[in-house]
């Protein structure tokens, strides 16, 4: 390869960097991915930029093309983190905005799994446009991991959360469970809730705890985006119940059946669901094989005695464990927050 080579491919991939790190300014919720899009001239500089801000506005593509000048994008590379859609949903086809502004070359880091939103490299290369895919996928993949594992499933991403003792008790041998973690731990939670579509428990925490279920600040105040709360179960819950008093409209199911729920809180528009309570409800989506990520918050205490976080998964011996990959680990305060995932297959 040429010295003009691997600088091209330099500029490219510096390029699809700061495409995804636009993305991450984009909204976590909503049925659209946080996509991030960079405009390059001839030269390789930088020209334009965008990003994906939520349901209903303009794609990162159409973003970045917003900024240039009517022509100044002929001639130019799209760099963008999403191959560009390819229908008409709330906004037109990000693939015909770049045929219409003249680009030459689009590079994308991953594929669009979307049946109906697909196939938009097909087109850029009809239209005569050089298309180039798979720049920094890994690094993309990961940063769209919940949206692309959505779409793939047809369902929302699940994230169980529950929060512990260090031998494994979600409460103490009287029923308490206030408060295992601290305030660092609590806050992050709420931030957590923040980042989701929406937040589910069962109909037994509504009547033991009565949650709020809101996402709040640091000072009690709740944050600009509330998820929907969801209450999972057949058994009724009161008409005071503080969930039904949510900024958001309560979705009471009235069912036991997960798959079920799953798929009319997708057919609702809901991509990802945070199930927080309780030991019930959480072992319920384990064994049902419907979790695709844990947010497990670790308090540095030890109980001895009360219910465990989780129980009756289905396993029976060592062989049928659950085996998870640690995404990531972080320490707050005097608690640790676990982020696992279900191992790929071999």
């Amino acid at each position: 390869m040429t010295d003009t080579a691997n600088t091209a491919g330099d500029t490219i991939a510096s390029a699809m960097r700061h495409a995804l790190s636009l993305a991450a300014h984009g909204p976590a919720w909503g049925v659209n991915p946080q996509v991030g899009c960079v405009i390059l001239d001839s030269d390789g500089n930088r020209i334009a930029e965008g990003w994906h801000r939520g349901t209903g506005t303009a794609h990162a593509e159409v973003d970045a093309l917003g900024s240039l000048q009517p022509g100044q994008a002929r001639g130019a590379t799209a760099v963008v983190t999403l191959e560009p859609c390819n229908h008409t949903g709330r906004t037109g086809p990000c693939s015909e905005a770049l045929i219409a502004a003249g680009v030459t070359r689009v590079v994308y880091a991953v594929g669009d799994p979307g049946a109906e939103s697909g196939g938009g490299a097909a087109r850029l290369r009809e239209a005569g446009i050089a298309v180039t895919g798979g720049v920094l996928a890994p690094e993309a993949e990961e940063a769209m991991h919940p949206w692309l594992t959505t779409v793939r499933n047809g369902r929302p991403y699940v994230t169980v959360k529950w929060a512990s003792s260090l031998d494994g008790r979600a409460s103490a041998a009287d029923g308490t469970s206030q408060w295992i973690t601290g305030a660092a731990a609590r806050q992050r939670v709420h931030e957590q809730r923040a980042a989701s579509d929406a937040i589910a428990v069962g109909t037994g925490t509504v009547l033991s705890d009565d949650p709020a279920l809101t996402a709040r600040g640091d000072g009690g105040e709740l944050m600009p985006h509330q998820p929907v709360p969801v209450v999972i179960g057949t058994r009724r819950i009161p008409a005071d119940a503080r969930v039904l008093q949510h900024p958001q409209p309560a979705i009471v199911t009235h069912s036991r059946d997960l798959n079920a729920v799953l798929s009319g809180l997708f057919a609702r528009g809901i991509r990802s669901l945070y199930v927080e309570g309780g030991p019930t409800l959480a072992s319920a989506f384990i064994a049902a094989g419907l979790v695709d990520e844990y947010a497990i918050f670790q308090g540095a205490v030890l109980l001895g005695g009360g219910r465990p976080a989780v129980t009756g998964i289905g396993v029976g011996t060592i062989g049928e464990a659950r085996r998870l990959r640690v995404h990531d680990v972080e320490v707050l305060g005097e608690d640790v927050l676990i982020v696992a995932r279900e191992r790929d297959e071999d």
